[in-house]
């Protein structure tokens, strides 16, 4: 018999999440089937709600999870019932991206991921009360659930002494947390005696932050317009901050650096006269990483010329990251008290998912986590 559940419906843009009982649909041979436990809220979700992502309403979100395994289907080789798990983005696994080691950019990744609401072959893996479909698969498990379906490709195993409020600490690492620290990690890894400024001291730019104190990265330089993340930013590991009120941030970030540029940069905000000043206050050879995403169709200007002597502009999506080794580095660092994302996140009943949402829209939670059953 399919499964009984209740889930937070996004009915269509700009409405609230209702907590709606729902119907899933029986196992496929590659999915498995999980008790959420806790789910991160990210801007992604919210950004869908407001109908800046064009994924399919009415739908269920949802992309941080984390829970137990309660059965699996027939070709499951990742995890058995009864293991704690994560959950993260899917991919195809058989592209050129996903066979070197970078799902993240899996040829199959925004259908799969964001723009579906379905299996690949078109099937739901939710239907509402009345037996019709609704959109979910969100990020190959739409989370938003008492209980989720998600692709195996989306399950990563947790160590089987995580305890209860480990599980709930963790659970954002499967998009947000990832994405930061991986941008560090895996795409700009900092050289020795770096500069490396971060744009933005939300949850993404503050597991950059994290990632970077565990590198020999010499300059740590965050900028935000609330002086209490800034003050966060510090304690995490930041070696400079740089309250923005309106003023020249390129030249401002030339002036620290005596006119030299800085070596490394990380744009998490989605404003484009943010990026513009990054990128023009590069370092010869400095890479810029974009991973904040303005409305589609926005443009930025640079000199095109000041490219020439090895400055770089690159996108990254999800940390560049291959979840299955990456996120199991991330917990051990968790673990060594050098990535303390308990520090960021604040709990909340999966009942007030609505209250989550207006704080992580206001800012006044960095990282909402739910919990179920609390």
């Amino acid at each position: 018999m399919p499964v009984v559940t209740s889930a937070a419906v996004v009915s269509g843009p700009d409405s609230p999440f209702r907590l709606t009982t729902v119907h899933l649909d029986h196992l496929r041979p590659g999915e498995v089937l999980v008790r959420m436990r806790a789910a991160g809220m990210c801007h992604t979700d919210l950004s869908v709600r407001s109908g800046v992502i064009p994924f399919p309403l009415p739908g269920i979100l949802g992309h941080e999870g984390a829970g137990e395994v309660v059965a699996t289907g027939g070709h499951v080789t990742r995890v058995r019932p009864g293991e704690r798990v994560l959950l993260t983005f899917t991919s195809c696994g058989r592209c050129a991206a996903c066979r070197s080691g970078h799902p993240a950019y899996c040829a199959q990744h925004l259908t799969a991921n964001l723009l579906g609401g379905a299996r690949a072959d078109g099937s739901p893996t939710v239907r509402d009360a009345a037996g019709r479909p609704l959109h979910a698969h969100f990020f190959g498990q739409s989370s938003f659930a008492e209980m989720a379906i998600a692709d195996e490709r989306s399950v990563i195993p947790l160590p089987p002494d995580t305890s209860d409020d480990e599980l709930i600490t963790l659970a954002p690492l499967g998009c947000g947390f990832q994405t930061g620290a991986g941008a560090v990690l895996n795409v700009l890894r900092p050289r020795p005696g770096a500069s490396l400024v971060v744009a933005g001291a939300g949850a993404v730019g503050l597991a950059a932050v994290m990632a970077a104190a565990s590198t020999a990265a010499e300059r740590i330089i965050v900028v935000d317009r609330v002086p209490s993340r800034l003050d966060l930013a510090r304690s995490l590991g930041a070696t400079e901050t740089v309250h923005a009120t309106g003023q020249d941030l390129r030249q401002d970030l030339l002036d620290r650096t005596g006119g030299a540029g800085v070596d490394l940069a990380i744009e998490t905000t989605g404003n484009v006269a943010v990026l513009e000043g990054l990128i023009g206050a590069l370092a010869v050879r400095g890479t810029c990483a974009v991973i904040g995403a303005p409305h589609a169709g926005s443009t930025a200007a640079f000199d095109v010329n000041a490219l020439l002597p090895g400055r770089r502009i690159v996108g990254v999506t999800l940390g560049d990251s291959e979840p299955e080794s990456f996120v199991p580095h991330l917990i051990a660092l968790h673990r060594a008290g050098r990535f303390p994302l308990d520090r960021l996140i604040r709990r909340y009943p999966f009942a007030d998912i609505e209250t989550a949402a207006r704080d992580a829209a206001s800012g006044e939670t960095i990282k909402p986590v739910l919990v179920f059953g609390a």
